[in-house]
């Protein structure tokens, strides 16, 4: 793994346990360092967010984000955006819009807030433009994860 006072390259993020709790973990992101851990209740020290939470942090900065992005690129009056991401798990048979049908599927669930001097047409047009957001398309996509052992 690469020294821990070099920049790692765009796209890459390097996770390392500190060795200070269970399962804390320092998260390098480019020039970043931040930390991962598990809540209290299930053994961890609750040093950061859990792996589940980085998921939903970054569906929620990216739509923000994009939609910051796309209000200024066509000059809406668009004075914050607040996103709040939650998941849960359910049974695949109680999913009608669901291609799986046996076992559990994780349903994400996203509420954004607009705040500005917008018309109904353009809120409506925003949450079209979150669905496009690339963490979005990302966990909705067909995923590989490909795991090879470098040492």
């Amino acid at each position: 793994m690469s020294a821990e006072n070099t920049t790692l390259p765009q796209g890459t993020v390097e996770v390392s346990e500190t060795l200070s709790g269970r399962y804390t973990n320092q998260v390098r992101v480019g020039r970043h360092t931040l930390l991962a851990d598990e809540p209290v209740n299930v053994g961890g020290d609750d040093a950061g967010p859990s792996p589940h939470d980085w998921v939903m942090a970054g569906l929620g900065a990216c739509t923000s984000m994009t939609l910051r992005m796309y209000a200024e690129r066509k000059g809406l009056a668009l004075k914050k955006v607040s996103v709040r991401v939650w998941m849960r798990k359910i049974k695949a048979a109680d999913c009608a819009d669901c291609v799986t049908k046996d076992g559990e599927v994780t349903e994400m669930m996203r509420d954004i807030s607009l705040e500005g001097d917008l018309t109904d047409e353009q809120k409506t047009r925003l949450i079209e433009i979150a669905n496009k957001c690339p963490v979005h398309k990302t966990l909705s996509g067909e995923i590989k994860i490909r795991t090879h052992l470098v040492n």
